[in-house]
């Protein structure tokens, strides 16, 4: 069975070339006193693997270790990036730090109980050569005592998951990211 970090067959060496060269034009260079890359991705059911390189037909999970592959050749290319449906099984984001090496980190939510939650957390992946927690984390809230005040129908319901605010660091300036994930569909 192989691992995140033996070296790929060949084909899935030159999709990763070929995805790399693509980002290299759609993504700006992190650029150290420049600039602060920021992202947000919903990698839906973000959670277990299958330890292969390409899945079959009949794997479950269909995600493969030529995925986090790819996974990481994105997440690579920004600072900080907020990441929606973490499963509560994190295989796949473990062997994404893998990857992504020793200077990543992540800080992440605990998993959303009951049916609507599905299992699910949200985290921040980040670079700590340009990134530093600063301190706060927490998920965001609207008290009981509050609900009735808000104008009528603008919050029928608490959020299912949680928005998670962070505060990071970098060059001496503190900011507060705050991740959600909405619900979608008809109204």
């Amino acid at each position: 069975m192989p691992t995140i970090l033996e070296i790929p067959p060949v084909e899935v060496q030159n999709n990763l070339i070929q995805l790399s060269n693509d980002l290299d034009l759609k993504i700006p260079s992190k650029r150290l006193d420049k600039n602060l890359l920021v992202a947000s991705w919903n990698i839906r059911a973000f959670g277990n693997l299958t330890r292969k390189w390409d899945s079959d037909d009949t794997d479950s999970p269909k995600r493969d270790l030529h995925s986090v592959l790819c996974i990481a050749e994105i997440i690579k290319r920004f600072d900080v990036i907020a990441v929606q449906e973490v499963k509560s099984n994190i295989r796949a984001l473990r062997d994404t730090l893998k990857v992504l090496g020793n200077h990543w980190s992540l800080i992440l939510t605990d998993v959303s109980k009951g049916s609507s939650g599905n299992g699910e957390r949200m985290a921040y992946i980040f670079d700590t050569r340009r990134v530093n927690l600063s301190g706060l984390a927490g998920e965001l809230v609207v008290p009981n005592e509050w609900v009735n005040e808000i104008s009528t129908n603008a919050l029928d319901e608490q959020f299912v998951r949680t928005p998670y605010a962070v505060s990071f660091r970098s060059n001496k300036q503190t900011f507060i990211l705050v991740t959600l994930h909405i619900k979608y569909g008809g109204f």
